[in-house]
């Protein structure tokens, strides 16, 4: 891989002002005119005559005596958004020369909605540069004191990651790799990683095996642990397929295209864990992926194998395009064998979730209706979406199989709520369990979030998990 470093923010915030200052001022449409009327005549004329009304991804420059910018007025929402600084970030780069943002800094006058603000910026200079350089500057944000550093470090590196590590390609991204980057972002933490190869994974994990065998990256099942073991015990499993060539059922080559994104469920689940350890929630963390990648050999598993679980469930495989649900039941069993307080999986799983809720909303399941609402509450507020879908069990008889327990896919239109079945069987009856069918990917690129590996869902389950367990 061109860059071994995983654990990386943008380089572009810095602590104190340049000697060239540009002042950020924070605008609303709803609170433009009152604004607009406090500003001196020759404002007022210039701002009515370019249009800026603090309509949000507006920008409004103004100048000193002799000619120089000093002041950009923003366009927000109210309250500021996540991404509202992100729209800024880009047009400044448009309209400021590279000397301008090389020799300045930005500042943020005010006092509100400042941790999104600085995390939008940071995510608007977010810039996948592994294999194609980028030589423009990088605008500076001074960090304003008030804020919470922590939190925005947390979050801007979190999401970057997630980006990272969907972004590059599967030749430079397999098995080992994410292994190393989990090790990479555990030595920063103090947390612990173990690794379970072939011989234990074709013993006591037959699924993760199966799925893996066909490839010469060998599969493995990372472990990571973080915490007090006297706090709860939060545990995340994360879906590591770094390519799917959808096995014997081979995938069409327009659906193979972006399988390098098959592994965005273990990337949201290691960057979740950023996130919790940078922000030191109190919470005895483990981080469960199970890595493979699925791909067509001589010893690839068939339709029509019958295949052991951990659990002991017996699962006619009818698709080998259905691998992730494979991996993801071998690892929710051993999740939940320590008996843990809740179990949160991600996963890039299903076209039917995209079907239903498009790229931006997550599908979420829940054993826990409550779990569910509360979840679906948050993620409004943290303008995170996500979407609880029934666990509807009258389709468990879907999922039966003549030959053995279950079968992995029922090739019905619905397969969101079946594959989400599938993954309820590995469960106990106990535990506390969220389940995330993630697309993973912003098809287009927007401010804030360019084309490529995208979080959906994360922030989120994280400000879920800060609720639920603040101290």
């Amino acid at each position: 891989m061109p860059v071994k470093k995983y654990i990386r923010s943008p380089k572009c915030f810095i602590t104190k002002k340049r000697k060239r200052d540009i002042a950020l001022t924070f605008v609303s449409h709803k609170d433009f005119s009152k604004w607009l009327s406090k500003q001196d005549k020759a404002t007022q004329v210039t701002a009515k005559d370019s249009g800026f009304t603090g309509k949000k991804g507006q920008v409004f420059l103004t100048n000193t005596k002799n000619g120089k910018i000093n002041k950009a007025v923003i366009g927000v929402s109210k309250p500021v958004g996540l991404y509202d600084l992100s729209h800024s970030v880009k047009k400044l780069m448009q309209v400021l020369s590279k000397k301008t943002i090389e020799e300045s800094s930005f500042s943020i006058t005010g006092k509100n909605g400042l941790e999104q603000a600085c995390i939008g910026w940071g995510l608007a200079c977010y810039n996948f540069d592994l294999y194609k350089k980028n030589d423009k500057p990088l605008p500076q944000l001074v960090l304003p004191t008030d804020t919470d550093k922590k939190q925005i470090k947390s979050t801007v590196e979190a999401l970057c990651l997630i980006r990272d590590l969907i972004n590059t390609p599967a030749n430079d991204l397999g098995p080992l790799e994410l292994e190393k980057a989990a090790k990479e972002l555990a030595g920063a933490h103090d947390a612990t990683v173990k690794i379970t190869g072939d011989k234990v994974l074709q013993k006591d994990f037959p699924l993760i095996f199966a799925v893996g065998d066909s490839s010469p990256r060998r599969p493995r099942l990372i472990d990571l642990k973080w915490g007090n073991a006297k706090h709860p015990k939060i545990t995340i499993v994360g879906k590591g397929v770094c390519f799917d060539t959808g096995g014997l059922d081979i995938k069409p080559s327009q659906y193979m295209a972006l399988m390098k994104k098959d592994m965005g469920g273990a990337a949201h689940a290691l960057g979740l864990a950023r996130m919790i350890m940078g922000m030191k929630l109190p919470v005895r963390l483990r981080v469960l992926i199970p890595a493979v990648e699925n791909s067509v050999s001589g010893v690839a598993f068939r339709p029509g194998d019958v295949l052991n679980s951990r659990k002991g469930l017996k699962v006619e495989n009818t698709n080998t395009d259905a691998e992730g649900r494979l991996i993801l039941a071998d690892a929710l069993t051993y999740a939940c064998e320590e008996k843990p307080d809740l179990v949160i999986d991600f996963c890039t799983l299903t076209g039917s979730a995209r079907a239903a809720l498009g790229a931006d909303i997550p599908a979420m399941f829940s054993n826990s209706d409550k779990l569910a609402e509360d979840l679906k509450k948050i993620s409004m507020k943290v303008d995170d979406p996500v979407w609880p879908m029934p666990l509807w069990q009258p389709y468990r008889k879907l999922i039966e199989s003549s030959v053995a327990d279950l079968v992995n896919s029922a090739a019905m239109p619905g397969d969101l709520i079946y594959s989400a079945l599938f993954l309820e069987s590995f469960l106990d009856d106990k535990t506390d369990w969220i389940h995330m069918d993630i697309f993973a990917w912003e098809k287009s690129g927007r401010a804030g979030r360019p084309k490529g590996g995208a979080d959906t869902g994360l922030r989120a389950v994280f400000a879920l998990l800060e609720k639920r367990y603040s101290r």
